[in-house]
């Protein structure tokens, strides 16, 4: 069993208010005293935030010359005065600068590579400026006009994903009196004359569900509906075509989708049904020449691609043929060339297929890596942009000829004073309990071998697939004899539709025992030290993490459970609460069995009974529209009442943030240096 560290700060630990209160659940009734904590306006709630945020700053101060070694470690792996590779579109080529000092990115231009890469570029947005004065500032959308007069750009200031909307003139770099409030994630559309532009509104539940089109110089309260979805499982999204010529509505649930089409060069008419939803049938559209593209799982579980006339889009014909555990993910059409992207055994990775259907394959490394597409503006281009990186390979941006596959390697990220080669990474592959083989990915520095201790992370959940990603805050870890694990459990998409499948509504408790059996088994191989594991996850990762200590909290000694989806009966049981209905075609709906039995076994605040806990960093935001933040404030406060030992627990929200935390490299960097001093003060201490 790992040892724990005893917390120090044990006598001086936050203490919740007990309220009574109980659930009426088709498996019987249930205590629960803080459930008054959903209501975030409560002062008492309000208060025991901040005390709790004051006792874990006691431990990090406690601890701050560690953090502060890692912030500057981080900072020293930095290139921080840096600019991405110049993209084009249309006649300009655009560019983003970050400047040593200043939190974000600056935004310019120019109408060659060569002027937008010197300081001969015309200056569009400054999001240091933008920032200025504010507690978070996150950029939402930048969308040129088809004539690059205008910018339409968004921000979030508060961490709630409500974005203000503007439009910049290029010309004055001054932005007009257009200001659209209360915009959503969801996407923005120019038409073709550049008088109009489309965007996405949330209705009272958080649901990006209608689209609005605006015409420039007009009020607000003339902006016209266009498009509405009133079925609560559905988001709505908005964009254009690769090619331009279409304003693509996309309105998806979590299994079947719709897509209306509007040309946009008419976009005072009304949208077309491409074809009507039908359940379990998800489609995606884009236009390629004569012909629209469309990427589906009709009679293909893996995904398919087909195309249909300009004149039919209902008319569908096989093009790619359906391959199983060949799941592909995305299609970006080109002039001449359909460009793939695709799952299979476990790593990504994109094949070419011309207008014969002809197929040629990328392969630009054997080793588990990421490949995906870069930003790729244009569509008449002999050039495909992709970036890859892997557990030892930073972020690089290679240019791909789309006739030949020679390949150029435009920029590798900088990594100052890091010698790549001391990190090295493998694959292995456990068993899981009912003898399904789940993939692993782990990394370690080359001078630390044998059983190392070790930080698990995974996700699992909504088919996201994660490939192996470089981290330059990892490698402070890794400097210090930790290992680095990436499991990829059931529930996500790294091996086909049925991976996931496996994963979710009854098969959920897959992707919890996958993580374990993949930590077991890096054990077994005396890859890691099974006295030293800490497991790590967020928002559905961070259910992971609770679900992982509730079942074995023998089995880690620290965990770090961030913005943690954990109190997963409640909230799938109140479909007031934010994006509740659109959750249950993830989770099912526990108002009624079998789903009310199944989601209170692994929920980890029912399932926190008196036990010996791994230590725990858990963390939240104020703001979180995705996950509330009385999730991981009730399982705080359980965890606290109930546990039978005095590891460090710490429960930090973020005040001024939301899902993704604090905004800005250098505030972010701070974040992750707490974190990782966490990780290092309580999975290598021994008592």
């Amino acid at each position: 069993m790992p040892e724990r560290a005893a917390d120090p700060l044990k006598t001086e630990q936050p203490t919740a208010p007990r309220r009574p209160h109980t659930w009426q659940r088709p498996t019987g009734p249930r205590e629960d005293p803080y459930a008054w904590m959903l209501d975030v306006n409560d002062e008492e709630f309000l208060k025991y935030l901040e005390s709790e945020n004051e006792y874990a700053q006691r431990w990090f101060e406690s601890n701050h010359k560690l953090t502060t070694t890692i912030v500057e470690e981080i900072k020293s792996r930095v290139q921080e005065t840096d600019q991405s590779p110049a993209v084009r579109s249309g006649k300009w080529w655009y560019v983003s600068r970050t400047v040593e000092g200043l939190s974000y990115p600056i935004h310019y231009r120019a109408t060659s590579r060569e002027r937008a890469e010197t300081s001969n570029a015309n200056l569009i947005l400054d999001q240091n400026i933008e920032a200025d004065g504010k507690d978070f500032f996150d950029l939402g959308t930048f969308e040129p006009d088809p004539t690059h007069q205008y910018i339409a750009w968004s921000s979030d200031t508060t961490g709630n994903e409500h974005y203000t909307l503007r439009i910049r003139d290029t010309s004055t770099g001054l932005d007009l009196d257009d200001t659209i409030p209360d915009t959503t994630w969801g996407g923005v559309a120019w038409s073709a004359d550049s008088e109009h532009l489309f965007y996405v509104v949330a209705d009272d539940t958080e649901r990006p569900f209608q689209v609005r089109r605006h015409k420039i110089g007009t009020p607000l309260t003339d902006d016209e509906i266009v498009f509405t979805d009133n079925d609560e499982r559905f988001f709505v999204g908005i964009e254009l075509t690769r090619s331009g010529r279409f304003i693509i509505i996309h309105s998806g649930s979590k299994t079947s989708s719709e897509i209306h089409l509007l040309d946009a060069s008419t976009p005072l008419t009304e949208p077309q049904c491409v074809r009507p939803r039908t359940e379990n049938v998800e489609y995606s559209v884009d236009d390629w020449g004569h012909t629209f593209v469309i990427t589906t799982n009709l009679d293909a579980e893996d995904f398919c691609i087909m195309t249909a006339p300009h004149a039919d889009p209902s008319k569908w014909t096989d093009f790619v043929l359906h391959q199983p555990g060949h799941r592909i993910t995305a299609a970006e059409p080109f002039e001449h060339t359909l460009a793939v992207h695709e799952w299979v055994n476990a790593q990504p990775r994109i094949r070419l297929v011309n207008t014969g259907g002809e197929s040629r394959l990328i392969e630009l490394s054997q080793s588990p890596h990421d490949i995906e597409f870069g930003p790729n503006e244009n569509f008449s281009t002999d050039q495909l942009r992709v970036r890859v990186q892997s557990l030892t390979q930073p972020s690089t941006i290679i240019d791909i000829n789309l006739h030949d596959l020679s390949h150029h390697v435009i920029r590798q990220t900088p990594t100052p004073g890091v010698d790549l080669n001391s990190y090295v990474s493998e694959r292995h592959w456990a068993i899981a309990d009912d003898g399904t083989k789940v993939p692993y990915d782990i990394v370690r520095h080359k001078d630390h071998s044998g059983a190392l201790p070790a930080v698990v992370y995974a996700y699992g959940s909504y088919e996201i697939s994660l490939p192996p990603w470089f981290s330059v805050a990892r490698l402070s870890l890794l400097d210090r004899g930790l290992a680095w694990v990436l499991v990829h459990p059931r529930g996500g998409g790294e091996l086909g539709r049925q991976w996931y499948l496996n994963g979710k509504f009854l098969s959920k408790r897959n992707t919890f025992t996958d993580v374990i059996a993949a930590t077991k088994d890096a054990v077994s191989r005396q890859l890691i030290d099974g006295e030293k594991i800490a497991i790590r996850g967020g928002s559905a990762g961070g259910l992971m993490v609770g679900a992982c200590i509730t079942i074995e909290p023998q089995l880690f000694a620290s965990a770090v459970a961030e913005v943690p989806f954990v109190d997963v009966v409640s909230t799938m049981s109140d479909p007031s609460l934010p994006l509740t209905v659109t959750e249950w075609e993830e989770w099912g709906d526990p108002r009624s069995e079998p789903y009310a039995s199944y989601i209170d076994s692994y929920s980890p605040y029912d399932n926190t009974r008196p036990a010996n806990y791994p230590a725990l960093l858990i963390t939240a935001g104020l703001y979180d529209p995705r996950v509330s933040v009385h999730e991981p404030a009730k399982w705080t406060a359980r965890l606290r009442e109930v546990r039978t030992n005095d590891a460090p627990l710490l429960f930090k929200t973020e005040m001024g943030a939301g899902h993704g935390g604090p905004s800005g490299r250098y505030a972010a960097w701070e974040d992750e240096a707490r974190t990782l001093t966490f990780l290092l003060e309580t999975v290598t201490v021994t008592t």
